[in-house]
């Protein structure tokens, strides 16, 4: 399966350049042929679809020069020779795509344009679309030659004189709309590009729930419209998209991607995944923590930061339910401790989702890798900004490796495994652990990671101007809340165990919004609150649990389970690895054959039902409310022409432990080996590259894969997509390959 991605990108990376020109020339006679035509035809549609054939031709013209020289020097960024891909790469592969595109669209029309069932109102957008397109497409590849005069050989990254601003308000030239419109996620695989549009929809959707005022019953009759409105008219979609990027707020990001942590949702790992024997909720207390390393005793810092002393929430997840377990109570058929233990930490650009939400591929991981998987639910920006997050994840670590047995495994080997903001953590966390005289994990896996906070000029930073998931407002909103927090909303931080002095300026209602961020607790969850070390460890030992009793923390997370409780599946726990699902009462009982459905049918099912409770569940959280400035632009009348240089100017410090791209070649020698994985159309691609590409310099056993056809994200639709399915499976063996790095030589 391993060999199969790398054909692929074999593929991809050594385009012939006479098929490439065979196809520039297919579609210049294409365009010229259909443009030819339609000069005769004196109709409004006729006369755009003249106009629009010839400036495809036009778009092609001025696009062959820039491909050759950017073709040119692409091989200069490289890992090496047997992984090629960069954002230059990312780029031609795009451009290609969109002159297959534009080949079919014009065959479409050659070979229709005679007949009476010719559609030629909607063809005339398609083509107008497509035109439109490739003259973005061109203005890019015009950055990118920028980029190339601004960047050392080598070296994906632009030379400090050059700054972001001056990259920004070149960027302001690119129409971001016609990528959000009729042919959104043409440059993904198939299997993934209808889901990428429901997201798109839905987004869109959901932002006309978020912005309107009114009553519940007047939210749901605009969002009915709404739909319509989107579902037939992708350049309204397209339109709405983009202002969102530039204009919501953070908090509408994060309001959101908690969708993902609804009850609803959480339902389909345990339709289509594997199950699994554990899944326990545990919150570590800010208490005093010590590690032994050698004769020295190392204190680990108890997470302070911005809200003061609060419990961390972490999540284990086993197959198997192992000896020394905590919470295996009476329980008998105990498998024996796994050597390996694997730390994970969830993505979410910093600002949202938790390991609830990375549920399904995480059961995948702790079947195939038969391991226990401790998961890390940091805290969350922009009430929780840097450092809180790796204090926590910090915390944690330290604490699974003296409680390795608590966790069923024997501590030899622990791995780190990340994705995007999680995995800039587990470096982050490494980096701490070599400066404190921690040993370190004994191997990471990170995910299309960013390593760079600031925006640092790249040609894969550029692929958000497209990107459906993470478009470039987006991802500066992550970066700032993360790395540069409003400083008047800034909270004091203070060593007391109290919770209530360090919250001078946060009222009750921000701490039940800081724990939003958590996965909401059914009254049936299996939750434990871990309380002293000292009292428990004997206790399990002996093969009895202490008392487990509810939190605050968890009653501060019932308060946003209860806006859910009309869902119709209200929670699934797993006993020994048998399922049991309750239903709400007054909904039918599930019966067998609604098992033989399709996955198709069930993710639709859910779907719809998810739709249908956007209104519902913003009704019930957001009062009526005067729009905002913010607002008044997404307002769909205002064609705003924003300044994104003045709206995301701000400097984010040189810090290692906030970007590990600027570590020193010192420590990058003292990392463990390092697996990371990334895509071509990943906007963090050239963070991955230059990150690998430094540990490479410094012989580490380092390797680096790159997928084909995958957004940034992908594992999240892993259940969904086959191709984000087998995705999963390369992290799977590259896992797999650091749990055993003492049976494998290292990679050439």
């Amino acid at each position: 399966m391993i060999e199969n991605q790398e054909s692929q990108n074999g593929k991809i990376n050594n385009l012939c350049k006479k098929d490439v020109e065979d196809k520039r020339n297919v579609l210049k006679e294409l365009c010229t042929n259909n443009a030819d035509y339609f000069s005769r035809d004196s109709s409004e549609n006729g006369q755009r679809l003249y106009i629009s054939f010839l400036a495809m031709n036009d778009a092609v013209d001025a696009l062959w020069p820039k491909i050759s020289n950017i073709e040119a020097h692409v091989s200069e960024f490289d890992f090496d020779e047997e992984t090629p891909g960069n954002g230059y790469r990312s780029y031609l592969h795009v451009v290609n795509l969109a002159i297959d595109l534009a080949i079919d669209l014009n065959k479409k029309v050659l070979f229709r344009r005679d007949s009476v069932l010719f559609r030629k109102t909607t063809l005339t957008k398609d083509v107008e679309s497509c035109s439109h397109l490739l003259t973005s497409l061109d203005i890019c590849l015009k950055h990118l030659e920028t980029l190339l005069t601004w960047s050392d050989k080598g070296n994906l990254f632009v030379r400090e004189e050059h700054t972001p601003e001056e990259l920004l308000t070149k960027c302001g030239e690119i129409n971001q709309h016609c990528f959000y419109g009729r042919h959104l996620g043409f440059q993904y695989c198939d299997s993934l590009k209808n889901i990428l549009q429901f997201i798109a929809l839905s987004m869109t959707l959901f932002s006309e729930v978020y912005y309107s005022q009114g009553s519940l019953i007047s939210k749901a009759t605009n969002s009915v419209m709404s739909t319509t409105k989107y579902i037939t008219d992708p350049e309204q979609r397209a339109r709405r998209i983009v202002n969102i990027s530039q204009n919501a707020e953070v908090d509408f990001c994060k309001a959101f991607w908690f969708l993902s942590e609804t009850e609803l949702m959480n339902q389909l790992p345990s339709i289509v995944s594997n199950s699994v024997a554990v899944s326990k909720v545990i919150f570590l207390p800010p208490e005093p923590l010590t590690i032994t390393v050698g004769e020295e005793e190392i204190e680990i810092p108890v997470p302070s930061s911005h809200i003061g002393q609060k419990p961390i929430q972490i999540r284990l997840i086993s197959h198997k339910i192992r000896s020394g377990m905590l919470g295996t109570k009476n329980k008998t058929q105990l498998e024996p401790p796994a050597k390996g233990l694997l730390i994970h930490c969830h993505g979410g650009g910093f600002v949202a989702q938790s390991s609830k939400s990375h549920d399904g591929y995480l059961r995948d991981w702790a079947k195939d890798l038969d391991v226990p998987i401790l998961c890390v639910d940091y805290s969350l920006a922009p009430e929780a900004p840097y450092p809180r997050a790796l204090e926590e994840v910090l915390y944690a670590y330290c604490w699974a490796k003296k409680n390795s047995s608590l966790l069923g495994s024997t501590g030899e080997t622990v791995v780190g495994a990340g994705d995007s903001a999680g995995a800039n953590l587990l470096l982050c966390t490494t980096l701490k652990c070599l400066h404190m005289n921690i040993p370190p994990p004994n191997g990471l896996f990170v995910a299309y990671v960013p390593t760079g906070i600031h925006f640092l000029p790249s040609p894969a930073r550029l692929l958000c101007m497209m990107d459906p998931l993470l478009p470039f407002g987006f991802l500066m909103r992550c970066l700032k809340a993360y790395a540069f927090p409003d400083r008047k909303s800034k909270r004091k931080t203070t060593n007391s165990n109290s919770d209530t002095e360090s919250f001078e300026e946060i009222s009750e209602s921000d701490l039940l919004e800081l724990q939003a961020h958590k996965s909401p607790i059914s009254d049936t969850s299996d939750t434990l609150t871990y309380g002293s070390l000292s009292s428990n460890v004997e206790d399990v030992n002996n093969g009895n649990t202490a008392d487990l009793t509810v939190s605050d923390v968890e009653k501060q997370q019932k308060c946003v389970s209860e806006f859910l409780e009309k869902y119709v599946l209200e929670s699934d726990t797993e006993t020994d690895g048998a399922k049991i699902s309750v239903l709400k009462q007054g909904s039918s009982s599930t019966s067998a054959s609604n098992l033989d459905n399709s996955i198709q049918n069930r993710v639709s099912a859910m779907v719809s039902n998810l739709k249908n409770h956007f209104t519902k569940f913003l009704g019930a959280t957001e009062s009526e409310r005067s729009l905002t400035g913010a607002e008044k632009f997404l307002d769909l009348d205002v064609d705003t022409q924003s300044n994104m240089v003045d709206k995301f100017q701000f400097t984010v410090p040189k810090d290692h432990f906030l970007s590990p791209i600027f570590a020193t070649d010192e420590d990058l020698k003292k990392f463990p080996p390092v697996r990371v994985l990334s895509v071509h159309l990943d906007p963090c691609l050239d963070d991955c590259v230059m990150f690998a590409k430094r540990l490479k310099k410094v012989d580490n056993n380092v390797k680096l894969d790159i997928l084909n056809g995958l957004p940034h994200g992908f594992l999240n639709f892993s259940l969904l997509s086959k191709d984000a399915y087998e995705g999963s499976k390369v992290c799977i063996e590259r896992i797999r390959e650091l749990l055993n790095l003492d049976n494998l030589p290292p990679p050439q």
